[in-house]
């Protein structure tokens, strides 16, 4: 059980990396992905890597700067501008809905512009899921300087778009819908120097 816990990535650059298992029973035509991070980097590194054969970045959670991420669905992606942080833990969750093609951003319990991105696609079952590492290839390719390096903890991914409360809650830690993956009971395993360490603080 991970409650209260986090994964720490220790060195920068690093070749760590953490496999997540989900059972994926079909394609996703919804899904949000949640988690939250704590780093001072100030490079482009990658926080949720979901690849299929077919397409290495099917979805994408990456931070090519401190003021910018980028969320991608089937190689495509759109750009959130965002405060420098301050140096804190960042909540992120990213929601995609194929029939509209509305991707929302939230960060911190609080929702960006919604951007369009990908309507009509479908995101494919067979998937390699990692932390840490932006995938190239189908579960490898990686390139160091665009690895996560700081600790990483609350991943979460549905095979939906969450409601505004339910967004706030994944933020705030209250009961959750059951995900695809989720912190408390989540399958996973490391690769190279991460270590699981209790969180410093709440």
């Amino acid at each position: 059980d991970l409650y209260r816990k986090v994964f720490v990535f220790r060195k920068d650059p690093s070749d760590a990396y953490v496999v997540l298992r989900a059972r994926l029973e079909q394609p996703l035509r919804n899904f949000t992905v949640c988690l939250r991070s704590y780093t001072d980097l100030g490079r482009p590194h990658s926080l949720f890597s979901y690849a299929t054969k077919a397409q290495d970045n099917e979805i994408l959670l990456f931070k090519p700067k401190p003021e910018e991420y980028r969320f991608y669905v089937g190689g495509k992606f759109v750009t959130f501008r965002v405060p420098e942080g301050r140096r804190d833990w960042e909540h992120v969750c990213a929601s995609w809905e194929s029939s509209s093609g509305i991707a929302e951003f939230w960060l911190n319990g609080k929702p960006w512009p919604r951007k369009g991105l990908q309507r009509g696609y479908t995101v494919g079952a067979t998937a390699a899921i990692l932390l840490g590492q932006e995938q190239d290839g189908f579960g490898g390719g990686f390139d160091l300087y665009n690895s996560f390096s700081g600790e990483l903890t609350d991943v979460y991914l549905w095979d939906a778009a969450l409601s505004p409360d339910k967004m706030r809650a994944a933020f705030l830690s209250l009961r959750l819908p059951p995900a695809l993956l989720a912190w408390g009971g989540l399958s996973y395993e490391l690769r190279g120097d991460v270590v699981v360490k209790p969180r410093l603080r709440e």
